[in-house]
């Protein structure tokens, strides 16, 4: 054996390779991991968990306020129009106008609104600016915002949906 063996340059050794390449990956993966973590919004956690508890006892009291006025009716929906029927204890319902909310069970960017205007007492229409179909949450709401209707339904429907204080929806 000779003292003048011809060496590989640092780069072809494999032991270099061995020793350096899984530190190399964990701080690779170490800053995607901080990259990813700082841009991504954590909405699930949530600051003020009273304000929260507040909120849903308000939107239970809402609930209520619609059973207490036994509001129930029918919704029409042909196209890109809607016609609501809408019947308290008292009789007809008399509110100016009405909101009436779909909720897209995973797509919160898909959710409507629709205003409904009272053109006779109990009896309301709204125009939708596209068509749904599918499977949606609704919630129907006074002017006021005293009372809540609200339940599940699917879209399109042959026949008019049955809304009523307790959330149920047929149609």
């Amino acid at each position: 054996m000779t003292d003048n063996a011809p060496v590989a340059p640092w780069y072809r050794q494999p032991w270099f390779w061995f020793l350096t390449i899984f530190p190399l990956a964990s701080i690779m993966w170490g800053i995607t991991t901080l990259v990813v973590s700082s841009s991504l919004d954590n909405s699930m956690v949530s600051d003020d968990y009273s304000k929260e508890g507040r909120g849903i006892n308000m939107s239970i009291a809402r609930d209520e306020r619609a059973a207490e006025l036994q509001l129930a009716g029918e919704l029409s929906l042909q196209d890109k129009s809607a016609t609501l029927m809408l019947d308290t204890a008292d009789g007809a319902a008399d509110y100016p106008y009405l909101v009436f909310n779909l909720y897209h069970p995973t797509l919160s960017g898909q959710d409507k609104t629709v205003q409904f205007t009272r053109v006779a007492p109990g009896e309301y229409r709204g125009q939708l600016f596209e068509q749904v179909s599918g499977r949606w949450y609704y919630d129907l709401q006074g002017p006021d915002n005293d009372w809540r209707v609200k339940g599940e339904v699917r879209l399109p429907s042959s026949s008019p949906i049955t809304i009523d204080a307790k959330g149920n929806a047929q149609g």
